[in-house]
């Protein structure tokens, strides 16, 4: 981690930087419930994701559903270490940017 912050550029993708959020303050969340959330097809999502996956950020696991009858499995999804930390870490750099721009707004005025 970094007091200034590290830019990610995998994470600050769009939909990318909101899962991570939706993901940074629950252990877990169901695929479903997640799709749903941010209003995206499962395609869109499962796409999304698998680039974070692939950098380490995101980890997946598929269990049984208690619920239903069937044997079909729900995949959830939560921030890895990795992931937690360079959430954070693009969120503090983001934050630095936007000070830094009012600084600059606010001596220019």
């Amino acid at each position: 981690m970094s007091a200034d912050g590290i830019f990610n550029e995998i994470i600050h993708a769009p939909l990318r930087l909101r899962i991570c959020g939706l993901l940074r303050s629950v252990d877990e969340l169901d695929f479903a419930v997640l799709r749903d959330t941010l209003g995206v097809s499962d395609a869109t999502l499962s796409k999304q994701s698998k680039a974070l996956i692939d950098a380490g950020f995101v980890g997946v696991t598929k269990k049984a559903s208690a619920s239903r009858d069937d044997s079909r499995r729900i995949t959830w999804l939560r921030l890895t270490a990795t992931g937690r930390n360079a959430f954070d870490d693009h969120i503090r750099a983001l934050r630095k940017i936007s000070v830094g721009f009012e600084h600059l707004d606010n001596a220019n005025s």
